[in-house]
């Protein structure tokens, strides 16, 4: 049975397979499922960090300031 890929393996699988695989198995199947905060909270706390640091980008996605990183790098690789 093939599974549907994640948002992030769609957008930059093919660029940074390791972030894609340290996203969703860690960040999204380890710490995000946690339960010491509820996923309202953890997402309330998310949020609130993004925006005092001035991080707008990561705010589309919910995803760390890395993702936005490597999004830009995608584009400017593939210019060259």
């Amino acid at each position: 049975m093939s599974r549907e890929p994640s948002a992030a393996e769609k957008m930059i699988g093919d660029f940074a397979p390791k972030l894609v695989d340290l996203t969703d198995r860690v960040l999204f199947g380890d710490v995000w499922q946690r339960q010491e905060l509820s996923k309202r909270d953890r997402s309330l706390v998310t949020v609130a960090v993004l925006i005092a640091l001035n991080r707008p980008e990561p705010l589309r996605f919910h995803w760390p300031s890395a993702m936005s990183a490597i999004t830009i790098a995608k584009e400017v690789f593939s210019k060259t």
